[in-house]
């Protein structure tokens, strides 16, 4: 079971020292959190790094008990990105702590997303010495592929 998002602001505010059993978080802060997570992760998919977490089409649209499907290997680095992100709304420093598991987090899930592509060889480049010419008609590579690409969340399912 994976986090939803309240749990994700929720432990946010208690990174920065907020937490809710001596800071009533009023709806409004939440609200707010709440935009600051969704803007966050939908940059974040920008930039290739897709933790399958749902991004509402508007900022209406936005539930704060929506269970995400982010890895647990990504928790800690949305909860610690997000604090740094609203601490200086609430007049917060953020502890040198913090932002060092921040930006290790976030490193994380930048190698995990690093794949680099497959490379083909061009149809231009000949096939070498030890092509056989009894074997293939044409002495050159054969034409690369069209890579088809789904993101990081799975494979594409044609049927």
């Amino acid at each position: 079971m994976s986090y939803t998002k309240r749990q994700f602001i929720t432990a946010a505010f208690e990174e920065i020292g907020l937490a809710s059993y001596v800071f009533d978080l009023q709806p409004e802060d939440l609200q707010t959190a709440l935009r600051r997570l969704d803007a966050m992760m939908a940059e974040w998919n920008g930039k290739g790094l897709r933790l399958a977490y749902p991004i509402p089409l508007s900022p209406e649209d936005a539930d704060l008990d929506t269970e995400t499907t982010v890895p647990d290997w990504a928790n800690e680095a949305v909860i610690t990105n997000l604090a740094v992100r609203l601490a200086s709304g609430y007049g917060k420093t953020v502890p040198p702590d913090t932002k060092m598991i921040a930006r290790q987090g976030y490193n994380t899930i930048m190698s995990r997303a690093a794949m680099p592509p497959e490379m083909q060889m061009p149809h231009s480049m000949p096939r070498g010495a030890g092509r056989k010419p009894w074997r293939y008609d044409d002495p050159f590579m054969p034409i690369p592929d069209a890579p088809v690409e789904t993101g990081g969340e799975g494979e594409l399912d044609l049927y």
